[in-house]
């Protein structure tokens, strides 16, 4: 058996990639069936450690974006896609996968066109409540198309209605559950206060950023605050942080990361009394497995389609609020946090409204449909 995943551009595509490979690999041990080569098409490998860790092999795909606006790069990347069209046929071609499985976004493209041409079968995941181009193009051709919200099957063409089905989102084993046991020690943090949890997504936020800077004063007067700053911003918020914290007491509540491992993140999300993020689908599903509040503060919808849509279905079951990038201030930040992290009945309440709002078993629901086209493809 050989299986094709292909997408990528953030974590939000490649990460559900990982844990649907884990997923696979649990199956195959399971079912006694001999282990598939497992291939992962994309401009670049994200995360060559996950890659590696799930006996992934690479092949670089190029792709290029299509942007919402007049740019000239559009032209560059156009020929970069028809380039990647061409690569992946190539490659698809030489090891003839049993079944391509996409995770959509603009890395995909030239795969699931190449998967077209040479009659692959294609499964398709839609993480957002408002599905992406990508996959609303790659619709027509998937034998089967999994979502995450029950509103994203309205966006498909109706022909294809049948082959929906609601699976979640699926989320990397390490990070099914929070881990408590250990985490105040591992990562330092002050015991009898609420603890504060800010992740800007794979890349970080820098409006995020910012707002916290300004709020530090007031945040660690009564938490401990866990700050994701994102790859290469680190150096930056220690200095900002080092001049807002000057002279004021408890600083010491404040912990800067430029990224939180696997086990990093499963000890600050078992801390959490409540979390600070973006609202890619991917983080709303392992906040909801974690059971915990949330403040959301999606991108705004001029750069994503998709992140508002997410925050606002997550926001109605009670689970979480949601703070506008526009109107995000370091005082508002600030008084949501403390809101909601210094009551423990609020903080409870929102944690079980989350309960529910995904799937846990998603990924072994995809892996599941992987493996059963690869074997009938075999036959």
């Amino acid at each position: 058996m050989k299986i094709v995943f292909t997408g990528g551009g953030s974590g939000g595509h490649f990460y559900p990639i990982i844990a649907v490979a884990e997923a696979v690999t649990d199956l195959v041990r399971e079912e006694r069936l001999i282990a598939p080569k497992l291939y992962y098409f994309a401009p670049s490998p994200f995360d060559q450690q996950a890659l590696f860790d799930n006996s992934i092999e690479f092949t670089r795909i190029p792709a290029g974006k299509l942007r919402r606006y007049f740019s000239l790069t559009n032209i560059t990347d156009f020929i970069k896609t028809i380039v990647g069209i061409s690569s992946a046929l190539f490659a698809l071609f030489r090891i003839y996968p049993d079944v391509v499985f996409s995770k959509g976004g603009y890395a995909s493209v030239p795969t699931v066109i190449a998967a077209r041409v040479l009659r692959i079968p294609l499964i398709i995941h839609e993480s957002d409540a408002k599905p992406g181009r990508a996959n609303l193009l790659a619709a027509k051709q998937a034998a089967k198309i999994a979502i995450s919200f029950d509103s994203a099957a309205s966006y498909f063409p109706k022909r294809v209605q049948d082959r929906i089905a609601r699976t979640g989102i699926p989320v990397r084993k390490a990070l099914m559950r929070a881990e408590a046991e250990g985490a105040r020690e591992y990562l330092g943090l002050a015991s009898g206060i609420p603890t504060v949890l800010i992740l800007g997504g794979s890349q970080g936020s820098r409006k995020i950023n910012e707002a916290v800077i300004s709020a530090l004063p007031e945040l660690v007067s009564f938490a401990n605050i866990i700050h994701q700053t994102g790859p290469g911003n680190l150096q930056e918020i220690q200095g900002l942080a080092r001049v807002a914290l000057a002279n004021v007491p408890h600083s010491e509540r404040y912990h800067p990361f430029d990224y939180l491992s696997e086990i990093a993140l499963q000890r600050a999300s078992g801390a959490a009394t409540v979390v600070v993020s973006r609202a890619g689908a991917g983080s709303i599903a392992e906040i909801a497995l974690w059971k915990k509040p949330a403040i959301l503060i999606p991108i705004p919808e001029s750069v994503s389609h998709d992140q508002r849509t997410n925050a606002y279905a997550f926001a109605r079951t009670g689970a979480a609020v949601v703070l506008e990038e526009e109107n995000l201030t370091p005082h508002l930040l600030a008084s949501e946090t403390r809101r909601i992290a210094t009551d423990p009945t609020i903080a409870a309440d929102m944690g079980k409204k989350s309960a529910g709002f995904t799937d846990p078993d998603a990924a072994r629901v995809i892996a599941s449909a992987l493996l059963s086209i690869s074997l009938s493809h075999e036959s």
